[in-house]
């Protein structure tokens, strides 16, 4: 009788043959959690599979350009409306991260593919009994992107994938990186503390990109803070002396906090704060490459 009764409840998933390494890593996370796999050779067959039987997780492989895989999630949305799928791409057009987010693909990675990362999404996937979107963009252009986050970690760790994916030309690596980083710290930070952790409530999120900048907007639903209230973060620590808030902190019956600011601070060139401290705007400054420099020199 158990052994029927795991196999009522075992959850299936369908992947792309994408080659030993990935096919191997994906396999040892989901047989690990007790599911069943079944493997296709291209995302031609997929289709038919979808229609024939309901999977709970569908994961393309690099191998496909990233619009192959658009098209396939819109079509297997029709037929399955809320089947999570995770798109792997090695190929992509720039705009096709937003037209996965529009299309509420579950997740979406660029290549070179990041195992550890990978593998966290794949887990977050398979932990999500009863999935529903969260993240609804407002409004795209090439160079400003405005969306909606509900207020939960796991929506807020697919965001940042998300943003991940979106290797936008002009941006140096190091720079995106920075940015990347201290926007989920502000994010995190947001769901939590402005929005309690409440999957009823939204953050509301603005990417702005221009030649010489990207901007990243959070505004929160939470009643704010006074800024007077970060001196008893690490945020305002003096130099070498990094937990001289922690004092502070405990005379007040707070937990220790203030280093996910102190970074974002760090790896951006202005972070600034409204008056009532549930909306906050970074600003990163790029570097510019070599070729960018001779074109502003001239001959």
């Amino acid at each position: 009788m158990a052994g029927s009764s795991n196999a009522a409840t075992q959850r299936s998933a369908l992947l792309v043959d994408s080659g030993t390494e990935i096919n191997s890593l994906l396999d040892r996370v989901l047989t690990n959690e007790g599911w069943s796999i079944q493997r296709l050779p291209h995302n031609q067959a997929v289709l038919a599979a979808v229609k024939a039987e309901p999977f709970d997780l569908i994961i393309t492989a690099p191998k496909t350009h990233g619009t192959e895989d658009l098209e396939l999630l819109r079509k297997i949305r029709c037929l399955r409306p809320h089947l999570r799928l995770i798109i792997l791409t090695n190929e992509w057009t720039p705009g096709d991260v937003i037209a996965a987010m529009r299309e509420h693909a579950f997740s979406y990675f660029s290549g070179p593919l990041e195992h550890t990362a990978l593998v966290e999404m794949v887990r977050l996937a398979m932990a999500a009994p009863c999935w529903d979107d969260g993240i609804e963009v407002l409004s795209a252009t090439e160079s400003w992107v405005q969306v909606m986050a509900r207020c939960d970690i796991e929506t807020g760790n697919r965001l940042v994938q998300f943003l991940r994916g979106a290797k936008l030309p002009g941006i140096p690596e190091a720079d995106r990186e920075e940015m990347i980083f201290a926007f989920q710290e502000i994010l995190l930070n947001a769901i939590e503390h402005g929005g309690n952790f409440d999957p009823s409530q939204y953050v509301e999120i603005s990417f702005v990109h221009s030649r010489r900048a990207v901007a990243c907007r959070v505004k929160d639903p939470g009643q704010g803070f006074s800024l007077e209230e970060l001196r008893h973060a690490a945020i305002n620590s003096p130099v070498g002396d990094l937990i001289s808030h922690v004092g502070a902190r405990e005379a007040q019956g707070l937990r220790p906090g203030g280093f996910g600011l102190m970074m974002a601070k760090k790896l951006v060139d202005e972070l600034i704060y409204n008056q009532k401290g549930n909306d906050v705007l970074l600003v990163k400054y790029l570097r510019q490459t070599a070729s960018q420099t001779l074109a502003v020199a001239g001959p």
